[in-house]
């Protein structure tokens, strides 16, 4: 069943119900728009309380793909595919073979790739039954394969940027707290410490950031205390809404940089951090560099081009701070009012 629905921030061109009960499946296909080309954003497994709380989440990845593909001048619009993980063991193969009829239902008008909870043979199981998908492993000098390193690239030249801006430097003896040792947390880590800075760890797998943290000489912090940990950066690479009314006033960092999707609970969240004299790199503008390859996947192109776009990331991150400290608006906004002119220009050249 398909419908319309509004996310916090606006409308969904469609929000597509799937379920098979033989496989266990059931989530929705998220498409915020297709003004700029097919709606391009990665699946994710996980676990929801209910059915509202997935497709709020859906609604909210979609449109940040939306804005995070305009921004990185992908000639595609935004998407994303929300599943609910089935309690019990469940066959992934078959699981993800029928996402992939989902998919293929589509014709066309979404292409997803891995994203939090799947991988790479999960993208191998939709290949099996549609040809809009990414991801998976890439040929010897062509784009493809595993999409975090990527993102932690994107997310390396981001704070590089900014950095120079709040601080004056570069990033060798600055603090950085990572929130988050999965994939691009921890690939994000070894770029920080070949850099020179001064690393702190915290995941809510203890046992992987301690394994991550003795791997680099950081610092080890407990989940629940990275967000006020003594450090000039903070790098939130985990789950969304991070920055909200009850964590903001305990942040000690001037900067936030990070590889987690909607890291503001709220649009409010951002006028608060401004307040407080902490300057937002917006997520989807730092952690673009995984669907830069996705989407240099699915168009054929080299890690060359990958590279290329990915070294665009930086001076887009200087842009955006430097109009919003200009203005004194939140760096969201600016970011938003970018990605929104963008996807109107699209919308009346149609």
């Amino acid at each position: 069943m398909d419908k319309q629905v509004m996310d916090p921030r606006g409308s969904l061109e469609l929000l597509h119900r799937i379920e098979d009960s033989a496989s266990g499946l059931k989530g929705v296909i998220a498409i915020h728009t297709t003004a700029l080309g097919p709606a391009a954003g990665g699946c994710r497994l996980w676990t929801y309380d209910g059915d509202e709380a997935m497709e709020i989440d859906a609604a909210r990845l979609a449109r940040g793909m939306s804005y995070k593909n305009a921004l990185a001048g992908l000639p595609f619009g935004g998407g994303k595919a929300v599943l609910r993980r089935p309690s019990g063991a469940f066959d992934r193969q078959a699981l993800f073979r029928a996402f992939g009829r989902a998919v293929a239902g589509l014709d066309g008008r979404y292409v997803t790739a891995e994203d939090v909870g799947t991988g790479v043979a999960d993208m191998q199981a939709v290949r099996a039954v549609t040809g809009h998908v990414a991801g998976l492993e890439a040929a010897p000098g062509r784009a493809g394969g595993d999409p975090s390193p990527w993102t932690a690239l994107g997310i390396f030249k981001s704070m590089q940027a900014a950095a120079q801006l709040v601080f004056g430097s570069d990033l060798k003896g600055l603090r950085v707290a990572v929130q988050g040792a999965g994939n691009v947390g921890s690939g994000l880590c070894r770029l920080l410490s070949e850099a020179g800075a001064k690393l702190i760890v915290a995941d809510i797998d203890a046992a992987r950031a301690r394994a991550l943290a003795d791997k680099y000489g950081a610092r080890y912090a407990f989940a629940d205390e990275i967000l006020e940990a003594e450090a000039d950066i903070l790098a939130p690479c985990a789950l969304g809404a991070v920055l909200n009314d009850r964590t903001i006033s305990r942040l000690n960092a001037r900067l936030v940089c990070g590889g987690a999707n909607n890291q503001l609970a709220t649009d409010a969240d951002g006028v608060v951090l401004l307040e407080r004299g902490i300057a937002f790199v917006p997520d989807y503008v730092a952690n673009a560099g995984g669907i830069i390859n996705v989407a240099a996947e699915y168009m054929g192109e080299t890690t060359a081009q990958v590279e290329q776009r990915i070294g665009r990331i930086g001076a887009r991150v200087t842009a955006i701070l430097g109009q919003a400290a200009r203005e004194r608006r939140p760096s969201h906004e600016v970011a938003d009012e970018m990605a929104q002119r963008i996807i109107a220009t699209a919308r009346q050249a149609a």
